[in-house]
């Protein structure tokens, strides 16, 4: 029988190359990319049957990459992988688009489980999170939507680069704009978000997933 097709995101090399002995004997694993702009590339070119992701990556996050590859990629599964067990982050996952989330520290059989899972059209969140966490989630109850939420895709992407400690020039470059632009939505973010400084941006990514601490 024919192994389901598994693309990895992490920008951590020796988790990766973990998780691929941790997976191998279950499903064929396609390739392995660090940050979500590699991601949506390779998704494109791969067409895996499933996505296991970061919440945290380089150059684009996994919510906003999950995001894109809802559009991209729609009957690739996505089960996001992360240290990160916030309600908060697991509901902004859901939205957009994830079949599972799990726990970094949970055991081998537990992913593997929430990938098959997932695979199946199930949707799978890890036992570790509060069970208070749980139902609103797989019953997909509405929720309160955070002001990032509110932020567009592509004041996102902008927020995350900022925040990466890219200059104006190096982000216009990644995201294909002016530099006018960016400065644009540098501000209007800001404003939106009521902060002041770039340094207020970095710590407000930081305690929103979008970068690692």
């Amino acid at each position: 029988m024919k192994k389901p097709r598994i693309l990895l995101a992490d920008d951590h090399t020796l988790f990766v190359e973990a998780l691929q002995k941790v997976l191998e004997t279950e499903f064929e694993l396609v390739g392995s990319v660090g940050d979500g702009r590699a991601l949506l590339e390779e998704a494109a070119r791969l067409l895996p049957d499933a996505i296991l992701l970061d919440l945290s990556m380089p150059l684009l996050n996994g919510i906003d990459a999950a995001r894109q590859l809802r559009r991209s990629v729609p009957d690739c599964k996505l089960v996001f992988l992360s240290m990160h067990g916030d309600p908060t982050y697991v509901t902004e996952a859901f939205r957009a688009g994830a079949s599972g989330y799990v726990i970094k520290r949970a055991n081998a059989t537990e992913l593997v489980q929430a990938i098959k899972a997932a695979l199946r059209g199930h949707l799978y969140v890890s036992p570790l999170l509060a069970k208070g966490v749980l139902d609103p989630l797989l019953q997909q109850h509405s929720s309160p939507v955070s002001p990032q939420a509110e932020l567009t895709l592509r004041q996102r992407e902008v927020l995350q680069l900022v925040a990466e400690g890219r200059s104006l020039k190096e982000i216009a470059s990644i995201l294909c704009l002016s530099v006018k632009t960016v400065e644009f939505h540098k501000t209007r973010i800001a404003k939106q978000l009521g902060l002041h400084t770039t340094a207020d941006l970095t710590k407000y990514a930081v305690s929103h997933g979008l970068i690692s601490p």
